[in-house]
């Protein structure tokens, strides 16, 4: 193998038929918990953290495990808890916070999925920007059901998480990039997951369609037409 190609030869957890979830320091401790679980307090959890920190994969992550519902918005809004649940006991109450602090309706809506999920014994997840304690509620009743909810942070990736993710995603591509390739980007690219899915996808598609390898120069003139559009 050429020495100026990166191997792949990092710490990672399968996330059960989505990417891997990539572990570092600034997520760890979430992942402790989803491999607590179902010894989890109160039957309740939240992770919370910036757009783009991986606090709703990780979510996926405990999907797969545990037959959860995905509770969105606009799905707890038409539907009741006994309802949206199909007869499941657990769901992700993923970032619904925008839409539940103009709602009066949609409040009383996860109050009574938050009982109805605890008279089951089920388990609730939830994902927001905040710690569910922080959420802007105005129905007491639920505003004290989220104070009591454990909430871990997830941060955005370090130096090393951000350059094992895009040597991940490039190598789902079956590409290989050098070290000069990498730090290039690690150096431009905002600190998210999103931002790396997002530079690998469009420089993938730019690759096949010039047939052209993925060079510094080539990277350069990806990202000035994308400046220009």
């Amino acid at each position: 193998m050429d020495s100026s190609q990166l191997p792949l030869d990092l710490g990672h957890r399968p996330a059960l038929g989505r990417e891997d979830f990539l572990i570092a320091p600034c997520n760890e401790l979430a992942v402790a918990w989803i491999d607590r679980w179902p010894d989890w307090p109160g039957h309740t959890l939240g992770f919370y953290g910036p757009s783009g920190c991986g606090k709703t994969h990780l979510a996926q992550v405990w999907r797969a495990d545990s037959a959860a519902v995905l509770v969105t918005a606009e799905g707890l809004a038409e539907m009741d808890a006994d309802v949206l649940l199909a007869g499941q006991r657990n769901c992700v109450v993923d970032d619904i916070v925008p839409a539940l602090t103009k709602s009066s309706e949609l409040q009383r809506r996860l109050f009574h999925l938050y009982n109805y999920v605890r008279e089951e014994k089920g388990y609730l997840l939830f994902t927001g920007q905040e710690a569910p304690a922080r959420w802007a509620v105005d129905l007491p009743d639920l505003a004290s059901r989220l104070a009591a909810v454990p909430a871990f942070a997830l941060g955005l990736p370090d130096d090393f998480l951000f350059e094992a993710l895009l040597v991940k995603l490039f190598y789902d591509r079956q590409l290989t990039i050098s070290k000069e390739v990498l730090r290039f980007l690690v150096l431009r690219l905002d600190r998210s997951f999103e931002a790396a899915r997002q530079i690998v996808s469009t420089l993938d598609q730019a690759s096949l369609a010039s047939q052209r390898e993925i060079t510094i120069p080539f990277i350069r003139g990806v990202l000035e037409k994308e400046t220009r559009a």
